[in-house]
């Protein structure tokens, strides 16, 4: 079986809601590929699914030293953080996920705003006048 079935593997097992195969089949992966990102993201996830807040605080950090820019990681980070009870640990996760996705914005050519809708200003409002029953409607 090659890399991608096994991860395909265990993504079905993830996907169906069998959390604890889903994990065996990622730490099995990981073994063989230290650098597989997908894999250490979904079993950072994974082990979220299951309760265990401080085991997937742990892979997600493995995680964010593969690609420690990358959006997912301090957004997966930031939710892990926060179920676990760390508030201000959750909120810097956050913020490094915005960033992140500010970056990935400006590497592609688009501005903060584009790459995130809440940052865009406020478009205005076409103004509606009530009717106005003083005036004079001109004769036909």
């Amino acid at each position: 079986m090659t890399q991608q079935e096994e991860y395909d593997d265990a993504m079905f097992d993830f996907s169906r809601g069998d959390y604890p195969a889903a994990s065996a089949k990622l730490r099995a992966l990981l073994q063989a590929e230290p650098a597989h990102f997908e894999a250490q993201l979904a079993l950072g996830m994974a082990l979220y699914r299951q309760g265990d807040y401080a085991a997937a605080i742990a892979e997600g950090h493995k995680a964010e030293r593969l690609r420690p820019h990358e959006q997912l990681v301090h957004t997966n980070l930031s939710l892990f953080y926060q179920k676990a009870g760390d508030k201000k640990t959750a909120e810097h996760h956050g913020l490094q996920a915005r960033i992140a996705s500010w970056k990935t914005g400006l590497a592609q050519g688009t501005s903060p705003a584009a790459a995130d809708p809440e940052l865009e200003m406020a478009k205005p409002q076409p103004v509606q006048f009530p009717d106005m029953p003083w005036k004079k409607k001109p004769s036909p």
